[in-house]
This record gives C-alpha cells, structure tokens and sequence, in this order.
C-alpha cells in the first residue's frame, strides 16, 4: 500500500479533505491530516505541528501539492524531494507553469505535474501507483 500526504494551503482545506478520502477509499494510506490543527498561535504550537508534518512527509511514499500553496507545503516540497520521493503538484490553472513564478524545483523528472481537474488528479496518482494498490 502506498502511504501519501497532501500538502497545500489553509485556502484549499476542502480540497485536501475530498483528496485524502478519494485516495483512502482507494486503498491508499494517508500519514497525516493536517487540515483537523487550528491554526497556530503560539511557537510551540509551530513545534508540534511542524514536527508532525516533518514525520508524515518520511512516512510517505508520495507527496501531493495543491496550489495555491503556502510557505510551509515547499518546505515539506523540499523535504520529499530530499527524500526521493514521488510527488504530484496539482494546479488546476497552469500557474505551476508561468514562467514568472515557477520554481526550478517544479520541472525535476520525480515531479509529475498535473493540470485540471482535483478529480484527473486522482486519477492520475492512482493511476500511476496502481501495480502496488490492491
């Protein structure tokens, strides 16, 4: 079973929620739900969730980012591609592609960028791990 985490901004919270139980539903395990925290208001609320974030990204065989996507899911970008890991970027308006505001790190061959539709995303990540989902 392929073990996933799905970063992505507070603004896409609804998003990441019908993600992860798409992917569940599928036979996927998913390591972590952030989008259950409050937002932090203290540094030790930072501690704790940051380091709860960190383990879900080593656990995971996979990482999904939403865009529009904040601060923290490149941090947990960077920590997977560190890592070795398969990850999806998912916008569903290309501005994953703008020349203006790409990352170079967007264009590397383990990130497999999908546009369109939360659904074709899905489709593509299951699709692309099927020989290991039962």
């Amino acid at each position: 079973m392929k073990k996933f985490y799905v970063a992505s901004s507070f603004k896409n919270l609804e998003s990441v929620r019908y993600v992860a139980r798409q992917l569940v539903k599928k036979g996927f395990i998913y390591t972590y739900d952030w989008t259950k925290n409050e937002r932090a208001s203290t540094f030790e609320d930072l501690k704790v969730i940051g380091t709860e974030e960190k383990n879900a990204v080593l656990e995971s065989d996979l990482l999904i980012v939403l865009f529009p996507a904040g601060k923290g899911s490149h941090i947990e970008l960077g920590i997977a591609l560190g890592q070795g890991k398969k990850i999806y970027l998912y916008s569903p308006d290309d501005e994953i592609n703008h020349f203006e505001t790409t990352s170079t790190f967007y264009h590397l061959p383990e990130v497999e960028k999908c546009i369109g539709t939360i659904d074709e995303l899905i489709e593509t990540v299951v699709e692309g791990n099927s020989n290991v989902i039962n």
